[in-house]
Order: structure tokens, then C-alpha cells, then sequence
């Protein structure tokens, strides 16, 4: 059974040799397993979580490891996450992403969309401009770099007619 403990000891002991893209793929990869445990999932949202809940803040490496809950839909336009990098990890629910590239300063084109389920997971690595969009309630547990709370972000426009 996975436990926030020993899912925070995983991600430490990865991203302490190595904090980079492929360790990130092998962050998802812990995620990925933790989100097939139901017991793990109801543990994490057993009480309120909100918007934003931070579970677990690492002290050395400042990685976080975050619960959200969104009542209903829910959209968030075109962003960055400033410095860092997060990996979403979809709990119930589905959300349907869409991944963008610059055209121009401030100015974005989508490249892909792809529903995320139950299970689902994905990096972000630093400066991917990505959007989420919820038609319905849904839980997340995503793995921050740092903690993103109060962090600027890029926030992007979508470039008209490209």
C-alpha cells in the first residue's frame, strides 16, 4: 500500500541523484502507481482539500506534493509554471488539456489536446505552456518542483488566426 511518506522518501531519493527531465518520467512513474491505489486517493482527500492543499513540502530539495479538488468546471487559460516544473496526476475526474507553443512574445498556438482519467499523468517541464479545462468535479495530486503558491507565472494569449 503507498502512503505519503513513502511516496515523498520515492521522489526524494529520485530527484536527489538527478533533478531533470528523466527523473521527472520516473516521478510520474511513482504517481502513476499511487493513483491505482484507492486507499492512497482516499487518504489524500479524507479531509477538506479545496483548491489547494499542500501535503507534503519537502525541507532539502522544496519539492511539494499537492492536492486539489475542484467542485463543478473549471477553466484556466494558457500558463506557464514561472521556474518550476509539475507533474499532474488526475484522481477522479477528467480534464482535458491543451499544450501550446510561442508564436510571438506572450502569444500562443495549441499543438495537442488529450483527455486526462482517472490513473492519467504528465510532466510539465519548466516553460511548457500548457491549459486545463473541467466540465465536471475533479481531484488531482500534482508534484511541484517548488512550491508554486505566490510563484508569477507566464500567462499567455492565444494568438488569433495561427
Amino acid at each position: 500500500m503507498m502512503t505519503l511518506e513513502l511516496l515523498a522518501t520515492q521522489i526524494r531519493e529520485i530527484l536527489a541523484r538527478e533533478n531533470a527531465p528523466a527523473s521527472r518520467e520516473q516521478v510520474a512513474g511513482l504517481l502513476k502507481s499511487a493513483l491505482g491505489d484507492q486507499a492512497f486517493i482516499a487518504a489524500q482527500f479524507a479531509t477538506e482539500v479545496g483548491a489547494r492543499k499542500v501535503l507534503y513540502e519537502d525541507p532539502t530539495l522544496g519539492f511539494c506534493i499537492v492536492a486539489h479538488e475542484y467542485a463543478g468546471a473549471k477553466d484556466s487559460g494558457p500558463h506557464d509554471h514561472g521556474p518550476s516544473w509539475a507533474i499532474y496526476g488526475q484522481a477522479a475526474g477528467e480534464t482535458l488539456m491543451r499544450d501550446y507553443a510561442f508564436v510571438a512574445p506572450g502569444q500562443v498556438r495549441e499543438t495537442r489536446s488529450y483527455l486526462m482519467r482517472p490513473g492519467d499523468v504528465h510532466v510539465y517541464n519548466e516553460g511548457v505552456v500548457h491549459s486545463p479545462s473541467r466540465v465536471m468535479s475533479t481531484r488531482l495530486i500534482r508534484i511541484e518542483g517548488m512550491n508554486l503558491a505566490g510563484v508569477v507565472r507566464a500567462e499567455c494569449k492565444v494568438a488569433e488566426g495561427v
